[in-house]
């Protein structure tokens, strides 16, 4: 009789662990799948984060549509390149897992914002951030193939 209590506690425990994080693992999910990758890097970040930031970023995560799913890309990107490590060759990595994704864009003013405020409990300073966008920017110009135009017969301009 006891196991069968302890055995019921052990279920609703479980069952009630998974209810209540459910939001945050389909999140999280969404993220780490798009860029095939484990969901480990995002989880990390998140824990870096603090509490109320990453409720921030899961709230992000959450909305429907790919401009979120980008703006979480490149809080992930920032954190990676600017906080964890800002090597030459990472640089690369990152840019061709976002590629990859088809989430690669240049970092605009207000995704620097939007990841210094999620990333506030590493105390980033906004110049630095400032110049580590200007270096991604430049990164992203030198290996982005633009696209080529051609002009069709009829002198309609095609991409």
């Amino acid at each position: 009789m006891i196991w069968l209590m302890l055995l019921t506690l052990v279920v609703v425990f479980i069952v009630g662990f998974r209810v209540l994080t459910s939001d945050s693992r389909r999140a999280v999910k969404r993220l780490s799948e798009r860029l095939a990758m484990t969901p480990v890097a995002v989880e990390s970040m998140m824990d870096q984060m603090g509490k109320a930031a990453s409720g921030e970023f899961l709230a992000l995560l959450a909305r429907p549509g790919e401009t979120a799913l980008a703006h979480g890309a490149q809080t992930l990107l920032i954190w990676q390149l600017y906080i964890i490590d800002p090597s030459d060759s990472n640089l690369v990595t990152w840019h061709r897992i976002l590629q990859r994704a088809r989430l690669a864009s240049p970092l605009s003013d207000a995704q620097i914002r939007l990841a210094f405020s999620l990333l506030r409990e590493m105390e980033p300073e906004m110049d630095e951030m400032k110049a580590f966008q200007q270096r991604y920017n430049a990164f992203y110009a030198e290996h982005t193939p633009q696209p080529r135009l051609a002009a069709a017969n009829d002198g309609n301009l095609l991409h």
